[in-house]
């Protein structure tokens, strides 16, 4: 898969590997909030529900205990993990910046998906898709990992062991240019597995905005929106580089 243009190895070869990177149940807490900040304000109570980005089915394996769930992704290789684990959701390869259904739901929710979007014109025409595929009355949740405000270098160690097959990897997140609206993740995997030990680079840009522009940009597509708490470890945390809201967006 590529996203701007730049081969992602997570989302692709990597994909085999991906349930021990990020492991299905850390999800829960965080699809909870989702599911309580749509509920309160969405009348009638909520049903239909469409994630962009969806991945691996992570989320909607969480989401689907309350909602009909849609889940679409640019990702095939990530679907076809996600249809291993929702067989009972509807699966749709596409870019959420184009994606068109022609149906309207009752929510919709983008999760760290989102910073793919590395141009306010990527992140607009993300807005748009959530926006042209909810009923009047609905709402979206989109939670991006960071905002320019807040954002600092910060590094981190990751690792995973399953049956047959293990990884470490380090994981670097810095700007190499404060003046522009992306910042760079490099990962650096050591893959174990019968047939030895490998070593692989993957680079994500991904994309950085102030405040102020989420909420322009964001109304601008027609959306009310809130910022509601999203509920990340402090212990995940302690360097505060991580967005600790989200993005609560009401269609009229």
């Amino acid at each position: 898969m590529k996203v701007q243009g730049l081969p992602l190895a997570m989302y692709q070869d990597l994909v085999p590997w991906y349930r021990l990177l990020d492991p299905v149940v850390e999800h829960e807490d965080e699809v909870g909030a989702y599911c309580e900040a749509l509920k309160q304000v969405v009348s009638p109570p909520p049903r239909t529900l469409l994630e962009l980005g969806a991945g691996a089915g992570h989320n909607g394996f969480y989401l689907k205990r309350d909602f009909i769930c849609t889940l679409s992704d640019i990702s095939e290789p990530m679907l076809a993990l996600s249809r291993e684990l929702n067989p009972e959701c509807e699966h749709i390869t596409a870019d959420m910046r184009t994606l068109r259904l022609g149906r309207e739901f009752d929510a919709v929710v983008i999760h760290d998906a989102i910073v793919y979007m590395t141009t306010e014109a990527d992140l607009e025409a993300a807005a748009k898709t959530a926006f042209e595929h909810l009923r009047p009355g609905g709402a979206a949740l989109i939670s991006p990992d960071c905002l320019k405000e807040t954002f600092v270098e910060l590094s981190d160690l990751h690792e995973g062991d399953g049956a047959d097959r293990a990884f470490r990897c380090a994981e670097w997140m810095w700007d190499p240019d404060p003046d522009d609206s992306t910042y760079t993740v490099d990962y650096a995997f050591l893959l174990r597995d019968a047939s030895g030990v490998r070593v692989v680079h993957d680079r994500h840009v991904e994309g950085l905005f102030k405040r102020a522009d989420w909420l322009r940009i964001l109304s601008g597509v027609g959306f009310q929106v809130q910022a509601v708490p999203r509920p990340i470890d402090p212990e995940d945390n302690e360097q505060g580089a991580y967005c600790e809201e989200m993005f609560l967006c009401l269609k009229p």
